[in-house]
């Protein structure tokens, strides 16, 4: 039997055939799927709206493989982003078999269907299984690929698949997916596949064709736009927790490498420590003024990561401190939680080294000027992988209403969205301000200023400071003082209290 013969006539739940009600584009899928020609692709990315048959469709096309064509005593592998997905899809493939009576011809097992003729078998399995290497597959389906975990057992997984294919000249890939967020590794996957030509690419945008309109309505109310397109529109769209968008963060990649140190500009360095799980990060910074706000220029920045086994040696992130210190005249701003002694002795070294406590406000402003430098491209990145992959990954969780920090998912890093937080921080606040403090209009006018880093002290130890300033004579006079501002500020006097 030729298999687009056996997959027209299987049975669904329905009752009907699978030719029956197949869509054109399910026909031109499954058919480059099942066409073994020397010239067809072996591999094959499909990606589907919610609700687009994707695990029926992939059920039906192994089902038709694996007694039409796998080799005699083959092994195919299809892998879901879990145990209860990948459950679904020998569910569908047992109840295929089931409805179009050929349990004589194949056995269903807890997790594996095999042909009883030849012996020919599929593995059902989960994204978490462990690694794939050594395995020799006829075909590897993955299922929901947007959806596996971002961890690095899943990555490494995928590698282990994709690199087990060129063992069998007649092996092939099926990846069947519905959109995900551009920020997962999947995407990559997609836009390589996009622009090779031993792929076969295929998307079907949504609504699907039998979608209600109504249902489509209420989905849309009650789901995030972001989840909305990615789910019924096939649509890959950032979530809207995402620190920046895909195309924010394109737009502020406008640098070719690492800048040298140029001297009619102020430099600063945030440090963001870790040893073990998570990584050292230094990232010189400096900004250039125009007419409008500043833009933020990522200079440098260094990445040292350790592990388990071997953390980051404390020598080795002095080392790159000082250089990068010396080299750029910048002071680095560090959380002294993490790093007193290393701040001890890059001061002993002459450094300059400024203390940054992270607290639930200070870690929201760093993640709001990050934000907001990213959304106005007043950030000048260079194209490094590494970074654009993390600030594209990291979120922005509202922690109490009005208050965020940077988060991320398992697997993930924020450490140099936190160190360019860092320094980006620093060289946007404001510079230091001015407040005076004035004597009564009757009296000798004495002017007292006070300069302090922004924030401003507080208006009772404003008056305290003025008031240890005076001199002896001018407390016996009975000098007032009137703090602007407060509630004996110059504005807020009536005229009779001025002649008082």
């Amino acid at each position: 039997m030729r298999p687009l013969d056996l997959l027209s006539a299987l049975v669904l739940d329905s009752g009907a055939l699978w030719g029956e009600t197949a869509t054109d584009w399910q026909r031109a899928d499954a058919a480059a799927l099942l066409d073994h020609g020397p010239d067809a692709p072996r591999l094959h990315f499909l990606t589907r709206p919610r609700g687009g048959s994707k695990t029926t469709d992939l059920a039906a096309v192994a089902l038709a493989a694996l007694v039409t064509q796998a080799p005699t005593r083959s092994t195919s592998h299809a892998f879901a982003r879990d145990r209860d997905q990948a459950a679904l899809l020998l569910d569908a493939l047992g109840g295929l078999v089931a409805r179009t009576g050929l349990g004589g011809l194949v056995d269903i097992g807890s997790w594996s269907v095999t042909v009883r003729e030849t012996g020919a078998r599929l593995a059902v399995e989960s994204a978490d299984a462990a690694s794939a290497y050594g395995h020799l597959p006829f075909l590897v389906i993955a299922d929901e690929l947007a959806q596996w975990p971002t961890t690095r057992g899943a990555r490494a997984l995928w590698e282990a698949l994709v690199s087990g294919l060129p063992k069998r000249s007649d092996s092939r890939l099926a990846v069947l997916t519905t959109a995900g967020d551009p920020a997962h590794w999947s995407a990559k996957v997609l836009d390589a596949a996009r622009t090779s030509d031993r792929w076969r690419v295929s998307e079907v945008r949504g609504p699907l064709p039998w979608a209600d309109p109504d249902d489509l309505a209420e989905q849309a109310r009650l789901l995030p736009a972001s989840a909305y397109a990615r789910l019924h529109l096939n649509r890959w769209t950032a979530a809207e927790d995402r620190l920046t968008s895909a195309e924010d963060l394109a737009a502020c990649v406008t640098l070719d490498g690492p800048q040298p140190h140029d001297p009619r500009h102020r430099y600063v360095i945030g440090l963001d420590l870790g040893l073990k799980n998570d990584r050292t990060v230094l990232a010189v910074c400096h900004a250039e003024h125009t007419s409008g706000p500043p833009l933020v220029v990522l200079d440098r920045m260094h990445v040292l990561a350790g592990s388990r086994e071997r953390a980051v040696s404390l020598a080795d992130i002095e080392a790159v401190a000082h250089e990068a210190a010396t080299t750029y005249g910048a002071p680095i701003r560090l959380d002294p939680w993490q790093a007193v002694g290393l701040a001890q002795r890059l001061r002993a070294r002459g450094v300059a080294v400024t203390e940054w406590t992270f607290s639930p406000v200070s870690v929201g402003r760093l993640a709001m000027t990050l934000h907001l430098l990213l959304r106005e491209h007043r950030l000048a990145l260079p194209d490094d992988s590494g970074l654009l992959d993390e600030l594209a990954a990291v979120r922005l969780r509202e922690t109490r209403p009005g208050v965020y920090r940077l988060d991320h998912d398992a697997g993930e890093h924020d450490d140099r969205a936190v160190a360019l937080g860092l320094a980006a921080l620093a060289l946007t606040d404001r510079a230091e301000g001015r407040g005076g403090i004035t004597s009564p209009i009757a009296l000798p006018r004495v002017a007292r200023t006070l300069h302090d880093a922004r924030p401003s002290l507080p208006t009772r130890l404003m008056v305290r400071a003025a008031a240890r300033e005076q001199t002896p004579g001018q407390r016996r006079a009975g000098l007032g003082l009137l703090v602007l501002g407060s509630a004996n500020g110059p504005e807020r006097m009536t005229r009779r209290d001025r002649r008082g």
